[in-house]
């Protein structure tokens, strides 16, 4: 039977299957990919805790709905998203690298020329699902930075393992890690 971690969120009840990432830690996959019903129950929560900002980013995937709603919710009629690779289309691009807890190999986050001059002079809050490591985060920052704007706030729904225990960073959770446990022999 497939273990499973019962998160509860701005009024909104998911089972999160356990997930081995290493020999040694699991964690509790939370996707909010598709989810509609808590994108849009944690967005005004999320968005009150924010501080005054010009512009929201996040890096692609997970992190796209909420940076939407939330740019939605605040009125804004841009967010910034930095891709995970260069595409044909950037030029110029911003580049830095990082490893996170889930993809545990390193990868690249990039923003475009555009964007980045954009960005340029605005404060900016940086958007995810989860914060763990803080790595994806920290890479953001360091791309708001480049693009030579301002990080106001660093933000997400759930805060993992110790990240919960940062003063640094905005969340409506937290979210544990889970030691894997040995196979009985």
């Amino acid at each position: 039977m497939e273990k499973t971690y019962t998160l509860e969120v701005a009024g909104v009840t998911r089972e999160l299957p356990v997930v081995p990432i290493s020999a040694d830690l699991c964690i509790a996959s939370f996707v909010i990919l598709g989810d509609t019903e808590l994108v849009s129950a944690v967005g005004p929560l999320l968005a009150a805790k924010l501080p005054p900002a010009d512009a929201l980013i996040t890096a692609e995937a997970k992190g796209i709905p909420l940076v939407y709603e939330l740019s939605r919710l605040l009125g804004m009629k841009k967010y910034y998203v930095a891709r995970k690779s260069v595409k044909p289309y950037m030029n110029n691009p911003l580049i830095t690298e990082v490893v996170s807890i889930t993809t545990q190999k390193k990868q690249i986050l990039c923003l475009d020329e555009k964007d980045a001059r954009e960005l340029s002079g605005k404060r900016v809050a940086i958007i995810d699902d989860v914060i763990s490591t803080g790595e994806s985060v920290q890479a953001l920052a360091e791309l708001v930075s480049k693009a030579g704007a301002t990080v106001v706030a660093k933000a997400a729904i759930l805060a993992e393992g110790d990240a919960a225990k940062r003063n640094d960073i905005l969340f409506l959770q937290e979210l544990p890690l889970f030691p894997r446990q040995k196979p009985a022999e």
